[in-house]
């Protein structure tokens, strides 16, 4: 065993090395808002904000060497592929600032060993290149977690990166830790994000710029459409050489293309889940209402999100097919108690400290009265960037990939696959397999109650409502 990294007062964060698994995770009483022992505290969270700089990656000796190897690898092929279509430019940092989409360099090896991966290129609606990733499990492939044999047609998962110039390598450590579990799953980088073409071809300035929710809804809808082509019903090319985009899904032999009878999800015609962070978690929001292909949704920080137009000064959604929502205690930076107010992305002051509801005000409230199955998962010490594999710079916690992922799986079991009842959701201990610098992938076993967050709620509405906690760690909602 040994010990991974700071913890509360009265924690330890452990992971295995050997042949048990480890435990991460433990939490103390809440002490009164300013006191000494408040401050105490809320200065270990924000330090535990930057635990996978710290920790997971400065705090390994061999981490560094594996970024700046696979850096260079990912960079020079990606400038290689830029060169190949001179007329197409990305004008993004994904395209030229070397480590942009590494992602986690101990994932290099995945591809062979534990999962496939296939690059594709196709066309949004104005024209634009856009370039994504499909993943899935190797042929004859046993489930990691249970030993089973991965037998059958695959349901499918998209992807959408978040704004600012996120891009899919950020979002390979989900979309694989879901493949080699039995689902297909495409990433892509939106127009003017990551290896995507900047300009639109349709004479406009559609999808300029890049920052804009309009612009990951096409993304969403077009990368939905192109994921269930197939030869017979191909993807259009909208002007686009024959020789730079892929006509079809070349795996679509693989999606599992019955219609989702579920009471869960009515009148979904697949079996496809929608996952999307930041601006692609509004933007997921949005298609789960009014696309029927989706039978279930991902928000990663935050479902229901705002944006600059719309009711309430953000756009409008409808709760219709059940949703994950994973959302963080900060934002882009980690700032103290007393500025909690607002949201973590535009936070305000808040002398009376954070109000314990304010991640439920976002979405999940919504959802549960429409009468929506919805889940909230707050990791302590959380991020906006947590849901990214960025290195070195940006702040995260240790655990809240690994929590997130541990749920998302559990959730799409249920949801997507209806192979798992819902209790699974409300178990206290979930594990996950975690890669390392030795090529092998640890076992890890994560306390559910001390890995969420001691300010804001975390909550569940399941089964139709059968199942209903607003608090599940008894922050105070």
């Amino acid at each position: 065993m040994k010990t991974l990294g700071a913890a509360l007062a009265l924690s330890a964060l452990l992971t295995g090395v050997g042949l048990a698994p480890a435990q991460a995770g433990a939490r103390a009483d809440d002490p009164a808002v300013g006191s000494p022992e408040y401050l105490a505290r809320d200065t270990q969270n924000i330090a535990d904000a930057y635990g996978r700089v710290t920790e997971q990656q400065l705090g390994d000796p061999a981490y560094v060497p594996a970024l700046v190897s696979q850096s260079t690898l990912v960079g020079v092929a990606q400038l290689l592929e830029q060169a190949a279509t001179p007329d197409r430019p990305s004008l993004t940092p994904g395209a030229f600032v070397p480590g942009w989409n590494v992602g986690n360099p101990y994932r290099a090896d995945w591809d062979g060993t534990r999962g496939r991966m296939r690059d594709v290129a196709f066309t949004n609606r104005y024209g634009a290149l856009l370039r994504g990733t499909l993943y899935a499990p190797l042929p004859r492939a046993r489930d990691p977690y249970t030993g089973k044999r991965i037998k059958g047609r695959l349901p499918g998962v998209v992807i959408t990166e978040g704004s600012v110039q996120g891009s899919e390598g950020m979002y390979r450590w989900l979309a694989q830790d879901l493949a080699e579990r039995g689902y297909l799953v495409l990433t892509y980088d939106v127009q003017g994000q990551g290896t995507s073409e900047t300009l639109p071809h349709d004479g406009t300035l559609n999808g300029v710029p890049s920052q804009q929710i309009d612009n990951f809804v096409v993304g969403t809808q077009d990368a939905l459409s192109f994921f269930t082509s197939t030869p017979r019903e191909p993807y259009p090319d909208h002007g686009a050489p024959a020789d730079l985009v892929d006509a079809h899904n070349p795996w679509h032999r693989l999606f599992d293309r019955r219609p989702d009878r579920r009471p869960n999800a009515p009148g979904r015609t697949t079996r496809i889940a929608v996952v999307g962070h930041s601006l692609g978690a509004a933007a997921v929001t949005q298609v789960q209402g009014v696309d029927d292909r989706v039978s279930t949704v991902v928000a990663l920080d935050k479902l229901g999100l705002t944006t600059s137009s719309g009711t309430d000064g953000g756009d409008s959604f409808e709760p219709v097919v059940p949703a994950l929502a994973v959302q963080s205690e900060y934002g882009f930076t980690v700032s103290p108690w007393f500025t909690a107010g607002g949201s973590s992305i535009t936070p305000q002051p808040s002398p009376q400290g954070p109000d314990p509801r304010r991640e439920r005000a976002t979405g999940y409230d919504a959802w549960r009265d429409a009468g929506v199955d919805s889940m909230l998962v707050v990791p302590r010490a959380s991020t906006h960037l947590e849901y990214t594999d960025i290195p070195l710079v940006l702040p995260a916690s240790r655990w809240g990939q690994a929590l997130t992922s541990a749920y998302v799986q559990r959730w799409l079991e249920h949801y997507l696959k209806h192979r798992t009842s819902v209790r699974s959701l409300l178990t206290t201990r979930l594990r996950y397999l975690e890669p390392t610098s030795s090529g092998e992938w640890a076992p890890v076993v994560l306390e559910r109650d001390p890995l969420l967050s001691f300010y804001y709620c975390s909550a569940m509405h399941l089964d139709r409502g059968a199942i209903d906690d607003g608090d599940l760690t008894g922050v105070g909602c």
